[in-house]
């Protein structure tokens, strides 16, 4: 792991994932490494009642009936399909199901307007073409064709960014459970073995895009993953993936808890904002999602950490905040200034501590792009 920039679930987390093996003694589907019930508590963490003798951790944060709903789905063999925001959670989920359901989640094909047929089936190497003809020696399989051949989970990041054509070509796949190969006269069939899934993501902002037909989304059960709007259970996920950081890091700073209930009132006041808005002009481009949050904490951390005095002041957390919010000029600029002088210049009067420092680091950094 200490190679890895990032590593995939099921090799950081791979010693739960056997622990959990071991002593995992409910049903399995096909060839599953885990049983359903097992498969939650990876993904949801334990309680007390559950019996361990060691904590798993919680990874996922969100409402247990969608991801006991997606479990069931591929227990089902039937496709998945993840729908929500921005930020919310779909592709980790994605990536921790198929962790702990077949220990590999790195079958991953990457929707976007430049996908192909290939990228779902198969292709070939064209120099082994060439010297020896068309063979399944020099055939290049795709991670779906992969993972049906394995009986294990293959993912499709962002579906409706893929055309429509490309989108077509998953209907069979879903419905018939195989690949036919015309090139080849012999062994010209990769069937699916038993355990093959698929589960796939798609951006509910990117409807009208690439919308799904109607024969696809047949093939597919629907989860949608709403935008998590309980403060308790954003300020956890916000901790978790940045204490993440500080370790991956090897960052020894702490995050005072203060500047947390900051960051996370600023966002729901942004939102609170950009719902009342009549027009997308008074709106900020970012969807200010989750993920978006932990990404403005993980700039004030990271330049706190290199260029700062090594503590997280709310100056810099503004700063990061309007740098990484202010996307279009001048709309974003003007209602980030409307938002510090209508509702943080108030409460820094009301308040003081560190939401002064907030206003003068968010004005500073909006004077810097202006």
């Amino acid at each position: 792991m200490s190679d890895m920039l990032r590593a995939p679930a099921e090799t950081k987390y791979a010693d739960e994932l056997a622990y959990l093996e071991s002593v995992d003694t409910g049903p399995k589907p096909f060839s599953w490494r885990l049983s359903p019930r097992m498969v939650r508590l990876f993904v949801l963490g334990s309680e007390r009642a559950d019996g361990l003798d060691r904590e798993i951790p919680q990874k996922w944060f969100g409402d247990r009936s969608f991801v006991e709903r997606s479990i069931v789905t591929l227990a089902s063999d039937r496709g998945l399909l993840l729908i929500g925001d921005p930020g919310t959670g779909k592709s980790w989920l994605a990536e921790l199901l198929s962790a702990a359901i077949c220990g590999n989640s790195t079958l991953v094909v990457q929707g976007t307007a430049g996908t192909t047929e290939d990228h779902i089936k198969y292709s070939w190497n064209v120099s082994m073409v060439i010297a020896r003809g068309q063979s399944r020696e020099s055939m290049i399989p795709s991670p779906i064709m992969t993972a049906m051949e394995q009986g294990v989970i293959g993912r499709f990041e962002e579906l409706t960014r893929s055309t429509s054509d490309v989108q077509d070509a998953l209907i069979s796949i879903l419905s018939e459970k195989y690949v036919s190969i015309p090139e080849l006269d012999r062994d010209n069939i990769v069937f699916a073995q038993p355990g093959f899934s698929i589960i796939a993501t798609a951006n509910s902002r990117d409807r009208g895009v690439n919308d799904l037909s109607s024969a696809l989304k047949r093939r597919f059960n629907f989860v949608r993953i709403p935008v998590v709007t309980n403060k308790r259970s954003e300020a956890e996920i916000v901790r978790f993936r940045t204490e993440e950081l500080l370790r991956r890091h090897r960052i020894e700073l702490e995050v005072p808890p203060t500047l947390l209930d900051i960051l996370l009132q600023s966002f729901a006041d942004l939102r609170a904002a950009a719902s009342a808005a009549t027009s997308d002009d008074e709106k900020l481009e970012s969807a200010l999602s989750t993920a978006e949050q932990i990404g403005v904490l993980e700039d004030a951390v990271l330049h706190s950490q290199f260029f700062g005095d090594r503590t997280l002041r709310a100056g810099t957390l503004a700063g990061s905040l309007v740098g990484s919010l202010a996307r279009r000029s001048p709309e974003d600029l003007a209602i980030l200034n409307k938002y510090l002088h209508g509702v943080v210049e108030p409460r820094a009067k009301a308040d003081g501590g560190d939401w002064d420092g907030f206003l003068d680091g968010g004005r500073q950094a909006i004077a810097s792009l202006s």
